[in-house]
């Protein structure tokens, strides 16, 4: 099946990809992967300088605070990371949503992807992809790959509970 992903607009040395087949419709998926309220105590939509917004739609332009463990866990002794995101694509009508990291692009470089699409048996296919580059992503990779991995796993694996169980 041909991916719903655009084609990465740079390559870099290290790059994380995670797909999923999910049993549930696609506007039913895309529903809950933009959900952000209900994600509030790992992302919160903010302004520029990191103050919550009133109004959680994700939209191109503003801003994601994430908190999230590598690997994922639901143990908040581990220390989270925050990375701060700029919303740069949502796409209804492909069912495309995109940010970046906000770091000096030379230094590290990422911009992730996550898409769906239908299946030939009606189902839906979920897909994400980040592309990390500059001198810090062989750092990324070598101190944080599989665990990012992992990461992308979890992220695939909640995403189709959570639309399963409300399809």
């Amino acid at each position: 099946m041909p991916t719903n992903l655009p084609p990465p607009s740079y390559s870099g040395p290290f790059t994380v990809n995670a797909s999923i087949t999910i049993d549930a419709p696609i506007d039913k998926v895309w529903e809950v992967l933009l959900d952000f309220p209900k994600y509030t105590e790992c992302q919160v939509i903010t302004d520029k300088n990191q103050k919550p917004l009133e109004d959680q739609t994700p939209t191109e332009g503003k801003y994601l605070l994430m908190t999230v463990h590598i690997p994922a866990t639901l143990d908040d002794s581990t220390s989270p990371q925050t990375p701060f995101e700029l919303i740069t694509h949502i796409q209804p009508e492909v069912h495309r949503i995109a940010w970046k990291n906000l770091l000096p692009p030379w230094l590290i470089r990422a911009e992730r992807w996550q898409a769906l699409s239908t299946t030939d048996d009606g189902k839906t296919l979920y897909e994400t992809r980040e592309v990390f580059a500059g001198a810090g992503a062989y750092a990324i990779k070598f101190f944080l790959g599989k665990n990012l991995v992992k990461s992308f796993e979890a992220m695939a694996e909640g995403l189709k509970k959570r639309a399963e169980e409300h399809k």
